[in-house]
């Protein structure tokens, strides 16, 4: 195979032009790809920060007890977008709806950390960690995730793990390399180091004099693949047809990253949040806060799938939050912290149009320390699941260690 004068994959609106600007480990990678016929299936983990109210969110509009307990926030029976009788979306949530219907989107519902800490701090510190409980874990299990995965193109590449955002999360820090871009308009890249500035001279020399093993795991392949981003001109990006995503970080997040999949640059993890969550007062109902940043949330997700057209396919989406938010509203029109939440799963081989897990209920009985939610199916059996059927790593004791993740106990959301 001879490589053309361009790389340019399916809409890809990112193309290295001329071989003289081409990376290194960007021919190899599309050399094994094409002479060993190998698909880039992309695990995508969204974090919602500040404990969601997965209540509001996947409404139990067929409990009784749910509108007991939250006279004023509630969401109306008439106003939720029903999805089998019991279950229904927030109004905000509509984005999602063609999704569900044409089965690419699950929902797994009393999700959640058996810890019982109703810190953020720790609660996202145990999520991303993947060991619950435990405060001594070093690396995050997205970076555990890609020591076992199968031998594929994607090794070869410097975004093969990626996040959006100023710096290295806790989930993807660890001995496999990992890159963080802030905005590949401006070309800003950062490990851990909290002096990472925008990508130019002063970055690289950041790196030569630098002891952060995370960036030293990316290298001179991490300054070329900028270069070759910088050439390509991402700022004329346009994204597919119908893909409309929203002002705002997330959104530019989640176009930003469409594009780095697009190009073919052997995106196989990557990790973005988004904030907003913690409504302690004025939460509102189908409007007001949550309203607001579940719009943000569904449209960006919704134009990230349809700007991925054909590589969708080869895509699992998955969202988690720290812990959901008590039962009943509190004084103040808001919820305060409390356990299990709601987890959505997007992509081509999830077994959508489905709401997954057993419903504990919501009857004072039934409540967890007689205030939350209780979670009946721990965050990691949803991940693992995504983990081995659908990259490929069986070691899910190195991804999760302590956590008893055997296939027989996977939810089976995915085909």
């Amino acid at each position: 195979m001879s490589l053309t004068r361009r790389v340019f994959l399916r809409n890809g609106a990112l193309a290295a032009v001329g071989t003289s600007i081409m990376p290194a480990f960007l021919a190899r990678a599309a050399y094994a790809a094409e002479s060993l016929g190998v698909k880039n299936k992309r695990l995508v983990v969204i974090f919602q920060r500040g404990a969601a109210d997965g209540l509001n969110i996947v409404v139990p509009h067929g409990e009784r007890a749910y509108y007991a307990m939250r006279p004023s926030i509630n969401i109306p029976r008439k106003e939720v977008l029903d999805l089998d009788g019991f279950f229904g979306l927030h109004p905000s949530l509509s984005p999602f709806q063609p999704l569900w219907k044409q089965r690419h989107l699950a929902i797994v519902h009393a999700a959640g950390s058996p810890d019982p800490t109703r810190s953020h701090f720790d609660a996202q510190d145990f999520m991303e960690s993947g060991t619950p409980g435990v405060k001594v874990t070093e690396d995050g299990w997205l970076n555990r995730t890609l020591h076992s995965l199968p031998t594929s193109a994607p090794s070869q590449s410097a975004f093969r793990a990626i996040a959006l955002g100023p710096s290295l999360p806790r989930i993807l820090s660890g001995e496999e390399r990992a890159v963080a871009v802030n905005n590949i308009n401006d070309f800003s890249v950062g490990g851990q180091n909290p002096k990472a500035t925008p990508i130019s001279n002063t970055f690289e020399a950041m790196y030569e004099h630098s002891v952060d093993t995370v960036l030293h795991g990316t290298g001179q392949e991490t300054f070329d693949a900028v270069r070759m981003l910088k050439a390509a001109d991402p700022g004329k990006y346009k994204p597919a047809a119908g893909a409309d995503y929203p002002n705002g970080r997330f959104g530019d997040s989640l176009k930003q990253l469409a594009q780095l999949i697009k190009a073919n640059l052997g995106v196989q993890i990557a990790f973005a949040d988004i904030g907003g969550w913690d409504h302690h007062v004025n939460e509102g109902s189908t409007q007001g806060q949550i309203a607001n940043v579940l719009h943000e949330f569904s449209q960006s997700l919704a134009a990230f799938w349809t700007d991925l057209g054909d590589l969708a396919e080869d895509t699992v989406v998955i969202t988690m939050s720290e812990f959901g938010r008590t039962a009943r509203e509190n004084g103040n029109r808001g919820t305060d912290h409390g356990h299990a939440n709601v987890m959505f799963v997007m992509g081509g081989p999830v077994k959508g149009g489905k709401v997954y897990g057993h419903w504990p209920g919501l009857e004072q009985t039934q409540l967890y320390e007689g205030r939350d939610l209780a979670v009946t199916t721990d965050f990691r059996q949803v991940l693992g699941e995504a983990v081995q059927r659908h990259l490929g790593n069986k070691n899910l004791n190195e991804v999760f260690p302590g956590f008893d993740n055997q296939p027989g106990k996977f939810l089976k959301y995915l085909g």
